[in-house]
C-alpha cells in the first residue's frame, strides 16, 4: 500500500510474513521524507551539496519474534553493476520503534545503546545521503527496516553492506519499506 498525508510516505512490504486478516502490517514511515529528497537528505561530497541529515524513521506492528531490528538504504540505479549501499544499521534492540532525525551521523549518539552503523559503499559508517551522477535520471532510493529473530546479527564491525545483508536476510522474520527518489 502506499500513502501520502501529511508528507509522509510509506510503501508498506510484509514479506516473509503471512499475516491473518485481522493483524496489523509490519509498517516503516517517515515524518521528514516523503516522495522526493530534499537537500537535507542529498549527501554533502562527490559533487554534491545536501546537508547529509538522515531522516527520521518509525515502525509498527513487528511480528511476534522479534528480537531486534535493522536498517538499510539501497540505490539499485547507481550505475556500479551492484547498486550502492547508503545505510546499514543493526543490532537495534526490540523495543526500538524509532529514529530520530540525524541518528545516521555516527558523532550525534542518537542510536539507541547496542546498535552499530556498518560500513557503506562510501567506505565508512552512517548515512550517506542521495547524489547519483549528472544526468544520470532520478535513483530509487529504499529504506527498509528488517525485524530479525536474532538479538544480535554477528558480524564484524568491517563487514561489506553485501555480507550484512546476506545476515539480514537469513535472520528476517518481516520487513517493511519506504521509497524515495533523487536525481541532479
Amino acid at each position: 500500500m502506499i500513502t501520502n498525508m501529511r508528507n509522509t510516505f510509506f510503501l508498506s512490504v510484509g514479506l516473509l510474513a503471512t499475516t491473518p486478516l485481522n493483524a496489523q502490517t509490519f509498517t516503516l514511515t517517515s515524518s521528514t521524507v516523503g516522495g522526493q529528497a530534499t537537500m537535507q537528505e542529498v549527501f554533502n561530497g562527490f559533487g554534491c551539496t545536501g546537508e547529509n541529515v538522515s531522516p527520521q524513521l518509525s515502525w509498527a506492528n513487528a511480528p511476534a519474534g522479534t528480537m531486534s531490528f535493522a536498517i538499510t538504504m539501497y540505490d539499485k540505479d547507481a550505475p556500479t553493476g551492484s547498486g550502492w549501499w547508503h545505510w546499514v544499521v543493526y543490532d537495534l534492540p526490540a523495543a526500538t520503534t524509532a529514529l530520530a532525525q540525524g541518528a545516521g551521523d555516527p558523532a550525534k549518539g542518537l542510536m539507541p545503546n547496542g546498535a552499530a552503523q556498518g560500513k557503506t559503499d562510501f567506505g565508512m559508517p552512517g548515512y550517506g545521503g542521495p547524489c547519483p551522477p549528472p544526468g544520470h535520471g532520478p535513483h530509487q532510493y529504499v529504506i527498509t527496516v528488517y525485524a530479525l529473530k536474532t538479538d544480535k546479527l554477528g558480524v564484524d564491525a568491517s563487514a561489506s553492506p553485501a555480507v550484512v545483508g546476506y545476515n539480514l536476510n537469513a535472520q528476517a522474520l518481516a520487513k517493511a519499506s519506504i521509497v524515495f527518489y533523487y536525481g541532479r
